[in-house]
């Protein structure tokens, strides 16, 4: 019979989520995650085999986590398109002031393994592409019904409009990071909204 667990998996994983998104994965040593998770190491290479293994499951954690939410926001038919683009802009900017306003400035976990791990980790870069493709099918979906419902008035490709979006998110993210505060994100926000709707 197998030994049940002594620990909160779930928990754990958040705190090891966590130590990553502040630390990045090469700075996160596996002491610092023994003490964010309060295991010993015998119990993190049990239950997680590796630090990388590790370090996936908390990455696929926080993606579903963001992606849910900005997916239930761009899937809202309450709101017109150009309007479910503002609040996903909206989600963003308070996130990142929030983060901020903390001390933490932890910007966006999958930015962060984006810029640190792509070029050299595929099994990482995998599983960002598949996040990716999902969040771009998404936006191009609003889009389309932007045209319909005549919010969205950039005669752009589709595509090309999702990808647009989705790089200026990432740049307010990195910019947050370098310092932008909620007004420079705004900004951004703002003449990217232009580009979809003047």
């Amino acid at each position: 019979m197998a030994r049940p667990r002594t620990f909160d998996e779930e928990r754990a994983l958040d705190a090891a989520m966590r130590t990553f998104w502040e630390k990045g994965y090469e700075a996160t040593s596996t002491q610092d995650l023994c003490d964010a998770t309060g295991l010993g190491r015998s119990s993190i290479y049990n239950t997680f085999k590796s630090k990388h293994d590790l370090f996936e499951r908390a990455l696929a954690r926080y993606i579903d986590s963001m992606t849910t939410a900005q997916l239930a926001v761009m899937e809202d038919v309450r709101l017109s398109a150009a309007d479910r683009i503002r609040t996903l802009f909206a989600m963003v900017i308070d996130g990142e002031t929030e983060h901020r306003a903390d001390g933490r400035g932890l910007g966006c976990l999958t930015v962060n393994t984006t810029v640190e791990l792509v070029a050299r980790d595929a099994r990482a870069a995998g599983m960002l592409e598949r996040d990716t493709t999902r969040r771009l099918a998404a936006l191009r979906a609003v889009f389309e019904e932007g045209r319909r419902d005549g919010s969205i008035t950039s005669s752009r490709d589709t595509g090309a409009l999702a990808r647009f979006v989705n790089a200026a998110i990432g740049g307010m993210r990195i910019s947050s990071q370098g310092g932008a505060d909620r007004a420079a994100l705004e900004s951004i926000a703002e003449i990217t909204m232009d580009a979809l709707t003047g």
